[in-house]
């Protein structure tokens, strides 16, 4: 049992990574790599109601956001051609959102001088038709962008949803600044 828990890094040093996600392909040769949405929110939600009963919103939030974090970084260094320039690095993330079907992307607004960034994504997979709770529930979101955002400038970014679907909005949206130290 102990090799199984290493392989997730549990009790372990060793950081997360791509690896990490194993080969899907070859160990689902039947059912293939997708999977329903459904099953996606019950794994997601069901851990966040965890962590909101063991140590708050507040902090449940924060753990998602670093999970986010940790994937979205791993993913633009694993599926994003990095060396792109900017108009390159977004079509290409945009492809790649849709290819995967993690949700439909836009760039309202970019600043070059600053590095300001907002951003849509629509039909995402955490919070597309959830019910209006006038709450925002992407912080997995939040932390992902972050991630792909540093793994593409080398810069640290703060982002935070200003809409959301659970707050009556039809797309996601995300305002992202480069962090002051």
């Amino acid at each position: 049992m102990e090799n199984v828990f290493n392989f997730f890094n549990i009790d372990s040093k060793i950081p997360f990574s791509w690896q990490s996600v194993g080969d899907i392909g070859r160990g689902r040769s039947n059912l293939g790599e997708d999977m329903p949405v459904l099953v996606y929110r019950l794994m997601q939600f069901a851990i966040l109601d965890v962590l909101v009963c063991e140590f708050g919103k507040t902090k449940a939030n924060d753990y998602f956001r670093k999970a986010g974090f940790l994937a979205g970084a791993e993913f633009a260094k694993n599926m994003l051609d990095l060396g792109k320039d900017f108009d390159g690095f977004i079509s290409n993330l945009q492809e790649a959102l849709r290819m995967l079907k993690i949700g439909i992307l836009r760039v309202e607004c970019y600043s070059p001088e600053d590095g300001g960034i907002i951003l849509t994504v629509a039909e995402d997979l955490d919070c597309s038709g959830l019910p209006v709770t006038n709450e925002s529930v992407c912080a997995y979101g939040e932390g992902f962008i972050s991630g792909i955002l540093e793994a593409y400038t080398g810069k640290k970014y703060n982002v935070r949803e200003t809409d959301c679907w659970a707050t009556g909005d039809r797309v996601c949206r995300f305002k992202a600044a480069p962090a002051t130290s």
